[in-house]
């Protein structure tokens, strides 16, 4: 007893110090995709806050951090700026009106998703392939390791220029100055995340040396915000009353919902599926999804600009020892109190020293065994893994997954077309036997149906089918299409081992071919449909 008490006040603080780490780790980052998707800072942290609160309570995977992403901030552009234009066009012309349409959005896509969830759709993530999940990580190291290149600018007259000469030099020093520290800390000890140690080391230089770098609250007021200073959020009471509930808002606010709602379940249970991996358990995704789709109701409500998981500050927690819910609500509250209470002194933290997490995130991130199994691995799937790469960088991750996910399944489907077989053979009483051998399905039907020669086979003709699966209807179909071309020569067929689901489709398409099936103990008990197995 005393042991499992000691384990947990272990697991406590290691929640708690890695909850203090990604707080930090996640000011820049809500409201850069702020500025991004053209809305107030705040509008991001508060989505950050209420997303990360309440997907760290009630989501499906313990560790793994929420809020405001730059997936969903790059579809909410548009949204805002159309938003803001039909507010324009009424009749009693209204300001800012796209950020009224971004918090009905939101709360449009979270019904969406806890919808989702609710259906279980959440148990298809399983079905990504392996290549799919190499592709997806080496290719969100890449944006992120972009993403903090813009970090090394600065604002002059309105533009963005790089810096350069001691500016520079300076960034870089301590951007590789906290990663030295979390590169060389664990070696020494891991009772306090490397991430923290560095930040608040770099931080600390920084402050007491008088260095001019830019900081957090530089890259808020230079991006146009005021700084980091606001209240709780509050309850928009104006939802009711500036958006219309009509059908033209409906057809307006859908397709960016359905559009957010995707790519925010597909970010959120990849991200899943990659700390299963990290930490060996499994997550929930179905639980996700409905917690996904709850925070951003809430949210959109309270004034978020909504969001779903952070690869990079889940890496962040799971890799300084957050491994339970703890570890999220902390930096949930964290957070909060940060905009509460302490933004002068966030302010105050080093851009440099966020960067040099994040780029420690990439390095650990991408899978650098893909160079040395590149050139072993099937060519196909080589090739899935750099599509899956190239388009997470150049488009977005959703249109990525879908990709590699339909490459993959043609790939499959491809390759067992080809493996469909016929054996034969003639018994005693000149009875043709053809022992089909492989799956049978909408890919293998032209290969199975060439195997047989209807005007040329004897008057007695026996299909096999105990080394065969058939996978769906076009299978079933093509086996009742060949029983009609041998009864319309006046040919005699007969069909052995088919599995019950099989026999009972063909004998609901035609009642007459019960007379050609053969029952025997030996049967198959598949499925055609094999929705018997439940994944969560």
């Amino acid at each position: 007893m005393v042991e499992f008490f000691k384990q947990k006040a272990a697991n406590s603080k290691d929640d708690i110090l890695s909850g203090l780490t990604v707080a930090l780790a996640l000011v820049p980052e809500a409201v850069a995709f702020a500025f991004v998707a053209g809305v107030d800072p705040l509008v991001g942290l508060y989505a950050a806050f209420m997303i990360g609160l309440i997907t760290s309570i009630f989501g499906g995977r313990p560790g793994m951090i929420s809020g405001a992403t730059g997936a969903l901030a790059v579809v909410m552009v548009s949204l805002v700026k159309d938003g803001n234009q039909m507010g324009l066009d009424m009749v009693e012309p209204i300001q800012n009106m796209g950020l009224n349409y971004l918090f009905a959005t939101v709360v449009l896509a979270g019904v969406l998703q806890f919808l989702a969830g609710v259906f279980k759709f959440g148990k298809f993530v399983r079905l990504i392939p392996h290549p799919v999940m190499m592709g997806f990580v080496n290719g969100l190291a890449i944006v992120i390791f972009m993403s903090q290149l813009g970090m090394f600018t600065q604002k002059i007259d309105g533009e963005s220029v790089w810096l350069v000469g001691s500016a520079l030099f300076t960034m870089i020093g301590l951007v590789v100055l906290t990663m030295g520290i979390m590169y060389l800390l664990p070696k020494l000890t891991t009772k306090i995340p490397a991430a923290l140690a560095a930040i608040v080391a770099v931080s600390a230089i920084a402050i007491f040396g008088g260095l001019d770098v830019s900081t957090v609250g530089s890259f808020i007021r230079d991006g146009g915000g005021a700084g980091l200073k606001g209240g709780l959020p509050t309850f928009q009471t104006q939802l009711f009353s500036m958006v219309p509930l009509n059908l033209e808002t409906i057809k307006f606010i859908l397709p960016y919902a359905s559009i957010i709602a995707a790519i925010g379940l597909i970010e959120s249970l990849m991200t899943m599926n990659l700390l299963d991996e990290i930490t060996e358990t499994r997550g929930n995704g179905n639980r996700e999804c409905m917690a996904q789709g709850a925070a951003n109701i809430v949210t959109g409500f309270f004034g978020g600009m909504g969001g779903c998981a952070m690869i990079g500050q889940s890496l962040i927690n799971v890799k300084s020892g957050g491994r339970g819910r703890l570890s999220g609500i902390i930096a949930a509250l964290t957070l909060l109190a940060f905009i509460l209470f302490a933004s002068p002194l966030i302010e105050q933290v080093p851009i440099a020293a966020l960067v040099g997490v994040m780029f420690m995130v990439v390095i650990g991130t991408f899978a650098w065994a893909t160079f040395g199994i590149i050139n072993k691995i099937p060519r196909t799937d080589a090739f899935v893994i750099l599509l899956v790469t190239g388009l997470t960088v150049m488009f977005d991750l959703a249109i990525a997954v879908l990709a590699g996910v339909i490459v993959s399944a043609l790939v499959f489907a491809w390759k067992d077309a080809k493996l469909i077989r016929a054996r034969k053979s003639i018994k005693d009483d000149g009875t043709k036997v053809y022992e089909i051998w492989g799956p049978l399905f909408f890919g293998s039907i032209s290969t199975f149906n060439s195997k047989f020669d209807v005007h040329e086979d004897p008057q007695s003709i026996e299909i096999d089918f105990i080394e065969s699966r058939v996978a769906d209807h076009s299978g079933i179909e093509a086996i009742s299409n060949l029983i009609a071309k041998y009864e319309n020569v006046g040919k005699s067929i007969k069909l052995k081992h088919l599995s019950d689901d099989c026999i009972t489709l063909l004998q609901r398409a035609d009642s007459r071919f019960s007379a050609v099936i053969i029952r025997d103990i030996d049967d198959p008990r598949y499925y055609v449909v094999t929705d018997k197995v439940k994944i969560e």
